[in-house]
């Protein structure tokens, strides 16, 4: 599965944003998909996911009732939209997939994207 992120940008804090992943190659709808972030000096952590069949998803707790995952099996796309940003929202964020929903963490991903990075200032 070849992930491709795109969408980042520079937003005020407050503000909305939409992150998009792509996916080519292996079945994508067989893939549980998710998001990662790294801060500037920090290490990478787990922000959203949701299952294959987009019927269950889970979140930090730092971007509970801000962030939505979503997905279009039919475009091969995973979606992230982000509102209230705060500047420590403030990261490159990374589209991940994986076969395994009880370990979707960091090393149990499969297949990582490029990155997209976004700014939020205050």
């Amino acid at each position: 599965v070849q992930l491709q992120a795109s969408g980042g940008g520079l937003v005020q804090a407050g503000g909305s944003l939409r992150v998009s992943c792509a996916a080519s190659g292996r079945t994508f709808s067989g893939y549980h998909m998710g998001w990662f972030r790294q801060a500037p000096g920090k290490e990478r952590e787990f922000v959203t996911a949701v299952t294959w069949s987009g019927d269950n998803t889970k979140y930090a707790d730092s971007v509970k009732g801000r962030f939505t995952i979503s997905r279009d099996n039919a475009k091969n796309t995973v979606y992230l939209q982000m509102n209230s940003l705060k500047p420590e929202d403030t990261a490159v964020y990374y589209c991940a997939a994986s076969r395994f929903w009880g370990s979707f963490d960091i090393g149990g991903i499969e297949y990582w994207g490029q990155g997209t990075l976004v700014t939020v200032s205050s």
